[in-house]
């Protein structure tokens, strides 16, 4: 850990160096940025002149990385239009409709910009842990990073899991810190920031060349950034300073044009026309349209080639436009179309060549669920892709695009999936119901290691800032899930506000955000990523109550839920479907309950003086798929298709249910 003294000395040195170190440069004027960015110089002649069109010296590839909602997005919109690029909407790059819907990046995009007589190939990932596998696989495509930080809240748990990889693979970030705009943002929080960022610089053992990095001042809201501390530049508001940093700052890619061609391919995607798009940096040599090529990869007996082809087509994203080109050279990303066979992970290269680059070396998995087709007594009513062999290839096609998450065989019609969280598996499954599948998921379980004899899980970091009257109640439940106070205090800025920095087993914050939204109404902000595994902490506390349990087939009438609501939560409401074995509610007691939601009303002829009764129901907890996913217990399934999310029972009959209870559990 630096002391106080250095970090205000690096504080005042780092303020001093990035207001001067870049005072020379002048911004470039617009026209002329356009005018760079669509100008295209002739391919061939210049392939090993300096300065020519693939020459590696004009480059500089670039991540952009950060935590969750600390504006990296947003950044990388101002910065296309910066360059010139037509943005039809806002966070334009977060092209899924999840990622639009959600509002997080879920996926890794990579554009390029042009500025001045500079190339820049800028790759946008995501910030959440869950999505590490993103981060992991096109680090090794950049030779820096943009590190963006919330000026207000400052390092949190996932710019330590981001950085930690940039730190890896010897990338020198530039610290860019964001939305300096607030209130509540001044000057010497700025320079607490910094020394926090410098400490987790330090903590995560850089080098003296990491740590000694650029510090810029931006608002990506606004669309400005400054190497000095401001609240609004006196001069013109765009990015020019912040992209004359990275082209200062980023070496450019070391790699020889003259070599065989070879590519380590980083990501894919099918195209209904050219097939398989394989993106990646191109590590050495020039490859041409027309060219023949191969794709290799290394197993344990050496290197074994997959298939051979000739490049049909060389794409280049050029702002939010795919352009094709003739050509493409050593240091370059690009994507090409030819091949049929090679995923993510191996190497498209010459016929020459007989060795195939290393990939990528991932976090292995944390959680695991089963997918399984779905045999409830209401399957087949909604879905078109019903059967465990859809379901299974689906799943297959889903790991070769996703290196993060491992798929193997359960049963006969049934699948194990692991991933590093329930958030990562949820998107997967809420792809899958948009897509027609109709699918059983079993509650996610953890994936235990024993070393040595000992059994150990994995543990993550978790930070949380809620208002000072929760802070009891969250401690409380934390305390259930065998979580561990690291840190606590006042949030910097904020009245009656504490944030906790906490080591909890990942068993037991699954289920537990849509808690503490609930415990903190709304107000908590709650961030987690990876940590690392330790020993087993023993058993969970009573960290969730028994259900109400249908033993009706039918439609759920009002007249039996209001003689249902004093027994505890509803998740359902009249008129919906139910079936034996299906959960249709929360009991307030710690034990299951079966009841008969589809109890109706007795009709007679007897005449009576006083009206009938008017049934007012409290509205019903109706779950998000998240929610269940974290809700339901190691005897229950989810019931998943496109039009509804169930919850139900492993076993619907209730003598089956008995006679399993009654079994030893291992």
């Amino acid at each position: 850990m630096v002391g106080p003294l250095l970090r205000s000395l690096w504080s005042t040195t780092r303020r001093s160096f990035s207001s001067s170190h870049y005072s020379h440069i002048k911004p470039l004027s617009y026209a002329r940025a356009f005018s760079t960015a669509t100008a295209t110089a002739p391919v061939g002649s210049a392939a090993t002149a300096p300065g020519g069109a693939l020459d590696p010296g004009r480059l500089r590839n670039v991540a952009v990385i950060a935590h969750v909602d600390h504006g990296k997005t947003t950044l990388m919109d101002r910065l296309l239009r910066q360059c010139g690029a037509d943005i039809p909407h806002e966070r334009a790059l977060d092209s899924i409709d999840l990622e639009r819907e959600r509002g997080i990046t879920i996926a890794s995009k990579v554009t390029s910009i042009s500025w001045k007589d500079k190339e820049l190939n800028m790759v946008d990932t995501p910030g959440h842990a869950d999505f590490g596998g993103e981060v992991e696989r096109v680090v090794g495509m950049v030779e820096g990073a943009v590190l963006v930080v919330d000026a207000g809240e400052g390092p949190l748990a996932q710019t330590k899991f981001v950085l930690a990889k940039a730190l890896k693979y010897g990338l020198r970030p530039i610290l860019l810190l964001n939305k300096v705009d607030k209130p509540a943002v001044t000057e010497e929080r700025c320079n607490e920031v910094e020394s926090l960022v410098f400490d987790l610089f330090a903590n995560l053992g850089a080098s003296e060349e990491q740590l000694d990095f650029p510090v810029l001042y931006a608002s990506a809201k606004e669309g400005w950034a400054s190497s000095i501390y401001t609240k609004s530049p006196p001069d013109v508001k765009d990015m020019s300073q912040l992209l004359n940093a990275i082209v200062g700052h980023v070496p450019p890619p070391s790699a020889s044009l003259d070599a065989p061609f070879q590519m380590l391919v980083s990501m894919m995607e099918k195209d209904p026309y050219l097939g398989r798009v394989l993106t990646g940096r191109v590590t050495c040599g020039v490859v041409r349209v027309g060219d023949k090529v191969q794709g290799l990869k290394n197993t344990d007996n050496g290197t074994v080639k997959i298939e051979e082809g000739k490049v049909v087509k060389l794409m280049k994203k050029k702002g939010m436009r795919a352009d094709p080109v003739d050509s493409a050279g050593a240091g370059d990303i690009v994507s090409l179309a030819g091949l049929s066979s090679p995923t993510i992970g191996h190497t498209v290269a010459n016929a020459e060549v007989m060795t195939a680059l290393p990939t990528v070396v991932l976090d292995p998995p944390t959680i695991s669920m089963t997918f399984g087709v779905n045999d409830s007594p209401l399957a087949g009513s909604d879905g078109i892709h019903l059967t465990g062999g859809k379901i299974g290839d689906r799943l297959l096609a889903e790991s070769e695009t996703n290196l993060a998450i491992n798929v193997l065989p359960s049963t006969s019609e049934s699948y194990e999936v692991q991933g590093r969280g329930e958030l990562q598996l949820g998107i997967l499954i809420e792809n899958m119901r948009r897509e027609g599948f109709e699918l059983s998921v079993s509650p996610p379980k953890v994936m235990y290691k024993v070393e040595k004899g000992t059994k150990l899980e994995p543990i993550e970091e978790v930070t949380i800032e809620v208002d000072d009257e929760h802070v009891g109640l969250v401690m409380e439940a934390l305390s259930h899930r065998r979580g561990e106070v690291t840190d606590m205090g006042p949030v910097p800025g904020s009245m009656g506000r504490t944030r906790m920095c906490l080591t909890c087993p990942s068993r037991g914050l699954v289920g537990y955000r849509s808690v503490f939204s609930s415990d903190t109404r709304g107000s908590g902000f709650m961030h987690r990523a990876f940590l690392t595994y330790e020993k087993y902490r023993g058993p969970l506390g009573n960290v969730r109550k028994g259900v109400l349990v249908s033993m009706g087939r039918g439609l759920i009438t009002a007249h039996a839920l209001m003689g249902l609501e004093p027994r505890g939560v509803l998740f359902v409401a009249p008129a919906m479907e139910t079936y034996d074995g299906m959960i249709i509610g929360e009991h307030s007691r710690d034990t299951d309950l079966d009841v008969n939601p589809v109890k109706a009303k007795e009709l007679n002829n007897i005449r009576c003086a006083s009206k009938d009764e008017n049934v007012k129901l409290t509205p019903p907890r109706l779950m998000s798929l998240e929610e269940a996913i974290g809700y339901v217990a190691s005897d229950e399934l989810i019931e998943v298709t496109p039009k509804a999310i169930r919850l139900r029972k492993r076993y619907l009959e209730v003598n089956k249910r008995k006679s399993m209870s009654k079994r030893p559990k291992d």
